[in-house]
């Protein structure tokens, strides 16, 4: 028998999702062939989903280092100094496969998982944010209701406030939504906790839940497009207990600084294959596991199932020798359990045994590194239209006022109040800037620093330009913390692209990910963590656009001088801060008025930007401001009337004129990039107009805050009861139809 006749079935290759070429690798490698235990071992750490074979040369464009990284891309979450010897630790992460099948578990152990990176880093978390896709409503009604569910399920048991994110809808997610999590946490720097099983004979416990066969082959099913077999993989969805989370959350909070401890890893994607063989890897160590001491809570699990299952609410704690009963004492005190499964070695390998008979014995480094790096073919697509003839494709609206009430009521554009209360956004008492402004802010507590987190991304502009759309969503994530009187400092984020074995796929995913570069770079942020999430695609909507989503953390010294994006007093001026061009490419305006997604995405300037938001700091510092709004989606008009809601103060303005002859409908609806809308005393105009003057950058004067109508006259006048009723409404009324 030849030594690959043992594994030729395509199907067991499909299994661990392994192509031809990488089990003869693995062959080569060995020297041998490995069993099935070990074959399903590669197979998920070699998955794109733990390996990121396919996307790691693209990752090591992003600029990772800066004088506040404490904690790069590498370990479960990335970190950064945000003074007074605190540590910020944040991260992103997908799990869009698993929401596609089974909504609320996969939303929620989504949720779960964030948490758990955060947690092993020592960090308590103090705030949850998600991105959210789902197809057009009402279709996509089950999609929607049951990731919003998990979400606020595991997030309130937790006590753990979700504070932001977002949410679209379009085509291409019906069959393939995409459910991101950010979570963010603090400790203290000096007490920051990496995941390297350091020492020779160190002990390994694990604790928690107890092991179940759910979740097999979950980072293999992650790695797949979603096919007419995908209902099958339902057993590899895991299910989460938020309760129990908890209480492990406590556990580890103890284990800080506590000498016997020398580390602490999740258990996510591959479970205790990935746990073990990552925590060893980094301290260039091995390991040896007993199968028979994992507590289980199903009899009759083989060795294979123990070391791939997922299940959820387990860590996996290094102890120094002679510590472990100080450590298995605290996860009593939670009632939780801690067994001692294995100990560090120096071989450099994973041995894996079933009593003393030894099961899998391989690298740790053929594990963890080597999986071969690939470089699928990259081809152009077809060059987007350059310009919107817009004499030939729309006609001017002659009611700009009907036209705002139906932008602000649309599914894309109106309220998130409806699933902002789903969730408890104010648990822990840190929250201070609440879910539906710009940024999220919360305050560390016993200090006066507050950290404000975004979380955006905009798939639609990707799907005309992926290079620009991606610098697009660095600078609106940066606009949004800065809006806040914040300084961006930090960047996590989650790529999400359809099959990249496709060439123009993959370049879409080369020019992301060179987008995102370039902005970090110009804007000096440094990327501390992410995750990568292919083959997001189905057979019922096809391909996603590229959708990267950017999450991001802010600082302010004083959390007292934070500004919010509601106007804030009667006769304060309005201004607009930076130029409206022809933007309206790829815009709101265009697919809900026209049905359209053409043109080429707004142009960027990251010169341009960066003087806008160094305007706004400076504004802000001098004490200049009230209130700031970054202008996105659905432009100057749709902000203006966020603001006015958001600070139920209505605003008077003379009749609209374009800058260079615009039309009306551009200059309202146009999504031109670097621009705010700020409300300021009168006093502060000749100090605004200066600062503007040093910036250069341009200051138009709206109009006047007061009243409770939105007026440009002669244009527009509606009621803030009007604009509220359609804005409030918009979700529930895309929801109710399903139901007439």
């Amino acid at each position: 028998m030849s030594r690959t006749a043992a594994f030729t079935s395509s199907w067991e290759l499909r299994e661990v999702a392994l192509s031809r070429a990488e089990y003869e690798l693995i062959l080569t490698r060995l020297d041998r062939e490995p069993n099935r235990l070990e074959l399903g071992m590669l197979g998920v750490l070699w998955s794109e989903h733990c390996s990121y074979k396919t996307s790691k040369s693209l990752l090591r464009g992003l600029p990772s280092r800066g004088l506040r990284v404490l904690q790069g891309p590498g370990e479960n979450a990335g970190a950064v100094d945000v003074g007074d010897g605190w540590a910020c630790v944040f991260k992103v992460e997908s799990h869009n496969h698993p929401s596609a099948i089974e909504p609320y578990q996969g939303a929620a152990t989504g949720v779960g998982g964030i948490l758990r990176d955060v947690i092993a880093m020592g960090a308590r978390p103090l705030a949850l944010l998600d991105s959210l896709r789902f197809g057009p409503l009402p279709e996509s009604r089950q999609h929607f209701e049951g990731v919003v569910a998990g979400i606020g399920g595991y997030g309130n048991c937790m006590g753990i406030p979700t504070v932001g994110g977002e949410i679209y809808f379009d085509e291409c997610y019906a069959g393939n939504p995409l459910a991101n999590a950010m979570c963010m946490g603090v400790v203290r720097s000096k007490e920051l906790m990496l995941a390297r099983a350091e020492g020779t004979g160190s002990r390994l416990l694990l604790a928690g839940a107890r092991t179940g066969s759910d979740g097999i082959h979950g980072a293999s099913f992650a790695s797949l497009e979603l096919d007419a077999d995908a209902d099958e993989r339902r057993p590899a969805v895991q299910v989460g207990n938020p309760f129990l989370e908890k209480c492990l959350l406590e556990a580890c909070q103890e284990l800080r600084g506590m000498g016997e401890v020398v580390a602490v890893q999740d258990l996510g994607a591959a479970g205790l294959t990935s746990s073990v063989a990552e925590c060893a890897g980094r301290a260039k160590a091995g390991a040896r596991i007993d199968v028979t001491r994992v507590p289980r809570r199903e009899t009759g699990m083989s060795p294979y199932e123990v070391m791939l299952s997922e299940s959820q609410e387990r860590m996996l704690i290094v102890v120094r020798p002679g510590g472990e009963a100080r450590v298995a004492k605290v996860f009593a005190k939670w009632d939780l359990e801690a067994a001692v499964i294995g100990d560090v070695t120096d071989d450099g390998q994973l041995t894996v045994t079933e009593g003393d008979s030894v099961v899998a014995r391989l690298p740790v480094q053929l594990l963890t590194e080597g999986a071969p790096e690939r470089k699928p073919r990259s081809q152009a697509r077809a060059e987007q239209a350059t310009i919107l003839n817009l004499d030939r494709l729309l006609s001017e609206p002659e009611d700009v006022g009907g036209v705002l009430v139906r932008l602000l009521g649309s599914p894309n554009l109106c309220s998130r109040l409806p699933v902002y209360r789903r969730y408890d956004t104010m648990n822990g008492a840190a929250t201070i800037i609440p879910p539906g402004g710009d940024a999220a802010m919360v305050r560390i507590n016993g200090t006066r620093i507050g950290l404000a987190l975004t979380l955006d991304g905009n798939g639609r502009y990707c799907q005309l330009d992926p290079y620009t759309g991606a610098q697009i969503a660095v600078c609106e994530a940066a606009r949004n913390i800065v809006a806040t009187g914040a300084i961006p400092i930090g960047v996590t984020d989650c790529l999400n692209f359809a099959n990249p074995d496709r060439p123009q796929i993959y370049w879409e995913l080369e020019q992301a990910v060179a987008g995102i570069a370039a902005a970090c770079e110009s804007l000096e942020l440094p990327v501390v963590s992410g995750n990568v999430s292919l083959y997001n695609e189905s057979e019922q909507s096809g391909a996603i656009q590229p959708t990267p989503v950017i999450g991001m953390v802010g600082v302010i010294s004083d959390y007292r001088r934070r500004l919010t994006a509601g106007l804030q007093q009667a006769g304060d001026f309005v201004l607009l801060i930076g130029q409206t061009r022809s933007d309206l490419g790829g815009s709101e305006y265009l697919k809900v008025m026209f049905g359209q997604v053409s043109g080429p995405p707004p142009a960027l300037d990251l010169a341009r930007e960066m003087a806008v938001q160094g305007f706004i700091r400076e504004a802000h510092e001098t004490e200049l401001l009230h209130s700031a709004h970054d202008v996105a989606e659905g432009g100057m008009l749709v902000a203006l009337a966020e603001s006015c809601l958001l600070g139920d103060l209505g605003v008077r303005c003379p009749a609209l004129v374009g800058e260079g002859g615009l039309r009306l409908d551009l200059a309202c609806f146009s999504e031109s990039q670097s621009r705010f809308l700020i409300s300021a005393p009168p006093r502060a105009m000749p100090n605004l107009q200066t600062l503007a003057r040093s910036h250069r950058v341009e200051i138009t004067l709206l109009g006047l805050a007061g009243g409770s109508e939105l007026e440009f006259e002669g244009q527009i006048r509606l009621s803030l009861n009007e604009l509220r009723q359609a804005w409030a409404g918009g979700l529930e009324k895309a929801l109710q139809s399903t139901r007439e």
